[in-house]
């Protein structure tokens, strides 16, 4: 029986070890994987430009029946997004993005969050709106961690009316009606929208920047509940 893994994979982080090793933290499509790249610090490394940040790779792990570390015995550079490090608010983004996915997906072994975050690279390197990205983003985290989203009544039971007005109640996990509220009929249509479509279809909704502050408030609220 073979013990190699062959998946998609993204370094979330990488450590140097040796004179020319790194061990690297990988999300793939089957969870996360700590593994050595063995000489890929060396000048003419075949595995070096697939296990730069911010690229997707076909890779492929080996691990013996006495380490816990899998060995990276080769890598294929698919994707590279290579416009995100020109921008620092771009750059602060993904590294903030790229920790919390770690965080969250020590214990799963599904393409879920591996599939989350390509989606993010891609729309940063495209120079899709910050504020969306990030927006979209912890709906999207919550969405995958389980977390029950109401967006069809409010605290009370009733159906939510486009007529009314409400506010975010994070104790309810729901909308509340309130008189003059900052969440209206076009902020709940867009929130549906994020938690249904992907950020390249978002990306598209036009005049959504105006929405984004009220937006981005509650989804980092339900996100961090």
């Amino acid at each position: 029986m073979s013990n190699d893994i062959r998946t998609k994979a993204t370094v979330l982080r990488r450590t140097n070890y040796g004179e020319a090793d790194r061990v690297l933290t990988l999300l793939t499509e089957q969870g996360i994987y700590s593994a050595m790249a063995k000489g890929v610090r060396k000048e003419k490394s075949k595995l070096a430009g697939a296990v730069e940040l911010f690229t997707i790779s076909d890779v492929t792990l080996h691990q013996s029946r006495n380490n816990k570390l899998y060995i990276l015995t080769s890598a294929k550079m698919l994707e590279h997004y290579d416009q995100i490090v020109y921008k620092l608010s771009e750059l602060e983004l993904a590294a903030m993005i790229m920790k919390q996915i770690g965080k969250y997906a020590e214990n799963s072994s599904g393409p879920e969050y591996f599939n989350l975050l390509r989606e993010i690279l891609s729309a940063l390197n495209a120079g899709v709106n910050p504020e969306l990205i990030e927006t979209w983003f912890w709906f999207n985290l919550s969405r995958i961690n389980g977390e029950q989203i109401n967006l069809v009544k409010d605290v009370n039971g009733d159906p939510l009316d486009s007529f009314k007005t409400y506010i975010w109640d994070s104790t309810e996990s729901a909308l509340r009606e309130q008189l003059g509220g900052n969440v209206a009929a076009e902020d709940i249509k867009l929130m549906r929208l994020m938690l249904s479509n992907t950020l390249k279809t978002t990306s598209r909704v036009k005049d959504i920047a105006s929405h984004l502050p009220t937006l981005l408030y509650i989804s980092k609220i339900i996100a961090k509940q």
